[in-house]
């Protein structure tokens, strides 16, 4: 696959999505939300793939919505709006539920939807001088969709710090408040990444794909709920042949005197 707003590449287990409007800064607009709806989708079952990467062409990771598309929009009956509003919120809730790690390789500027789609990735690998904002306060707007990501991702007060001042914050800013997980240099980025991803790979899927959805549920579920989710996940893990080979790996390890 390789749309024009949308170059996929494959190696080593790593799905590469480049977001690819590098003229607009990648911003976002409805054929390539779709695009990364489809790509994700058809990722799901390819065994083949155990780590998505998503990253931007040219000087930006993601600049925001298209607000051509969505000047459009502006006088579309509400019905229409909320279609057209659906999709972009559809697409986070699938990366939410994705099996596979998804991970933002964020370099120049992450703002408004483009760090919506950042805070909707598993992790979030910045470049140092990245920046991240939700300005949509300035043009009367409001960063609806990633509000129920980032009220989970970071505590009240700085989820409404973000969005009610519209400020940008620098990637170790990110990195402070959790909505980044690492900052690297501009010169390691590249390698940083790949090696990153590469280390991901390494893992069990059949762990990764468990952990992240039990996760995720635990937000939902009261202590006792989560607790119970947490039994019978572990109960579907023991039965996966990675955890029974690392288990009996672990120990013919320290019988032979290892760790």
């Amino acid at each position: 696959m390789n749309d024009s707003v949308l170059q996929v590449q494959e190696e080593s287990g790593v799905l590469t999505l480049h977001l690819n409007r590098p003229q607009k800064r990648n911003a976002l607009n409805g054929l390539l939300i779709q695009s990364l709806s489809d790509a994700l989708g058809e990722a799901k079952d390819r065994e083949s793939v155990r780590v998505i990467l998503l990253r931007g062409a040219g000087s930006d990771f993601c600049a925001g919505a298209d607000l051509a598309e969505l000047e459009g929009m502006l006088d579309k009956t509400p019905e229409a709006s909320l279609a057209d509003a659906r999709r972009l919120g559809a697409l986070f809730l699938a990366m939410r539920k994705h099996p596979k790690p998804i991970l933002a390789a964020v370099h120049g500027r992450a703002l408004a939807g483009g760090c919506g789609l950042a805070s909707a990735c598993d992790l979030v690998l910045a470049r140092e001088d990245s920046e991240f904002g939700y300005p949509e306060v300035f043009l009367g707007f409001v960063p609806a969709m990633v509000m129920a990501i980032l009220r989970r991702k970071l505590t009240e007060g700085r989820a409404f710090d973000l969005v009610a001042t519209g400020k940008r914050i620098s990637a170790q800013e990110g990195l402070a408040m959790g909505l980044v997980n690492r900052v690297y240099s501009a010169a390691e980025f590249e390698s940083m990444v790949q090696a990153f991803a590469s280390d991901l790979v390494s893992r069990p899927p059949s762990a990764l794909s468990l952990t992240k959805a039990l996760l995720y549920e635990q937000g939902d579920l009261s202590m006792a709920e989560g607790i119970e989710r947490g039994a019978r996940v572990n109960v579907q893990a023991r039965q996966t042949d990675a955890c029974r080979e690392g288990v009996r790996e672990f120990l013919e390890g320290k019988r032979r005197g290892g760790r």
